[in-house]
């Protein structure tokens, strides 16, 4: 059973669990909400839980088709969700073509789309304020958006220019795509250049090993899980450069993954159970936790 945590209006505005998921679902990924209800994505049982006072699974994914990073469409009443079979996971049996998902609040697919040719391996989607659509590529580093008539997918990362695409979140302009390429740092595309560009912290390095990423304003919140404990960065950029911070320097998050806003506050998936996903006999002692971080009107922690 799935355990929702009161949050109580008194409560400080502060970081806090608000939700824990059930230690029987051993690897959880995505988070995303509409504001009212917290939809998580379970990926080794392949289900999608929706929680508001209680929690239930709304749907399970056909074979062989696993849920990685889900993310609100308010326009189109939908949940996209990432859903792969890569190679390389334990308990995973590897396929070569996920599949972008749509479903609607019940659960049942209105859409699967893929790119036409070609291997597919969605691990992230984010959905824009005006409903563009983009999924990327673990794979291989490519980022796709959704056509306007739902149809088919278009390269907005083209092929050979990543290696691991991570999350994506569009501009205030609506002209650039931010994408977090696990191994070789933030970048920004154009998404009809298909020119990406690298952004460089203030030392000259680029930003590494970032997983989850949305934007709030003019800023931009990512989890980063290339070391432990993991930890919730944010940065700005200029479209050239990028200023980074760790705006909660005592949130510790321990194996984090995704990072979704609902209007009101950050909700993080702590304790994802990657770290264990190699110890299939190994029960969890405790489930994963969705972690909220109130931000104010200006886009910062509380």
């Amino acid at each position: 059973m799935i355990g929702l945590l009161a949050m109580a209006a008194a409560a400080a505005a502060q970081p806090r669990t608000v939700l824990t998921i059930d230690p029987s679902h051993r690897l959880v990924e995505g988070v995303t909400s509409d504001g009212k209800t917290i939809w998580v994505s379970s990926i080794l049982d392949s289900q999608i839980l929706a929680c508001r006072s209680t929690c239930e699974t709304i749907a399970t994914l056909p074979a062989p088709l696993h849920p990685f990073a889900i993310a609100w469409d308010s326009l189109r009443e939908r949940l996209w969700v990432a859903a792969d079979c890569p190679p390389g996971v334990p308990a995973i049996k590897a396929c070569e073509r996920g599949a972008l998902l749509a479903l609607d609040r019940q659960g049942k697919i209105q859409t699967r789309i893929a790119p036409f040719i070609g291997d597919f391996h969605p691990g992230d989607v984010s959905v824009a304020a005006r409903g563009q659509v983009f999924v990327s590529d673990s794979q291989n580093g490519m980022v796709f958006r959704l056509t306007k008539n739902e149809r088919g997918m278009m390269a907005v990362v083209l092929p050979d220019t990543g290696k691991s695409a991570q999350g994506t979140a569009l501009d205030r302009t609506g002209a650039q795509l931010v994408v977090a390429d696990y191994s070789q740092g933030i970048g920004i595309t154009g998404i009809d250049t298909f020119k990406r560009t690298l952004l460089l912290r203030q030392d000259g390095k680029p930003l590494r090993g970032i997983d989850g990423l949305i934007r709030c304003g003019s800023i931009y919140y990512g989890i980063y899980n290339g070391a432990t404990p993991g930890r919730l960065l944010s940065f700005t950029t200029d479209g050239k450069t990028l200023n980074f911070e760790e705006p909660l320097p005592d949130l510790k998050l321990p194996d984090p993954t995704q990072v979704a806003y609902d209007g009101e506050q950050l909700l993080i998936v702590a304790d994802s159970g990657w770290a264990s996903v190699d110890k299939p006999n190994a029960p969890r002692a405790s489930g994963a936790s969705i972690v909220a971080v109130p931000l104010s009107s200006d886009c910062r922690p509380k």
